[in-house]
């Protein structure tokens, strides 16, 4: 089974993916999954493979600024001797700054495999938190977010 140290390492790999996408770097990012990886985009989109994953993003970045995460890891729990499931939740900061999305905020589940002792991202969904009919919700979230950027 996964040991709770090396758990840790996935939280970091799940870092540098928000941390690629921050700095608008698609090698970086593509290069936390798997050959064979599938990722699924905010709006639905799917990406499958470490190469698709850096075409699509390079093509996002050369269009506009994006926006940028802020997150906080919910859990890492291990599915097996060695893969895990990593939850957070994420806002978004508009480009140049200003205050987090509320409408923008998703919830992220992570599926990392480790081999020969180095964990990589197989999976990554991203899911938005409409929360729909719970104002309060979407509030309270917003708001755990912010205090996290603050950190």
């Amino acid at each position: 089974m996964s040991d709770p140290a090396s758990l840790g390492d996935l939280e970091q790999v799940h870092a540098e993916i928000l941390s690629a996408w921050n700095r608008q770097d698609a090698e970086a990012y593509a290069r936390q999954f798997t050959q064979d990886a599938i990722v699924v985009g905010f709006d639905g989109s799917e990406m499958h493979g470490r190469n698709e994953i850096a075409d699509a993003l390079a093509g996002i970045f050369a269009d506009h600024q994006v926006a940028s995460y802020v997150r906080i890891v919910r859990d890492v729990r291990p599915i097996g001797t060695n893969s895990a499931l990593l939850h957070a939740t994420v806002g978004m900061v508009p480009p140049g700054g200003g205050d987090l999305v509320p409408d923008q905020n998703a919830v992220q589940l992570l599926v990392g495999v480790r081999h020969d002792g180095t964990w990589l991202a197989a999976s990554l969904q991203n899911t938005p938190a409409a929360l729909h009919g719970r104002p309060e919700a979407v509030d309270a979230m917003t708001e755990e977010l912010r205090a996290a950027r603050e950190h």
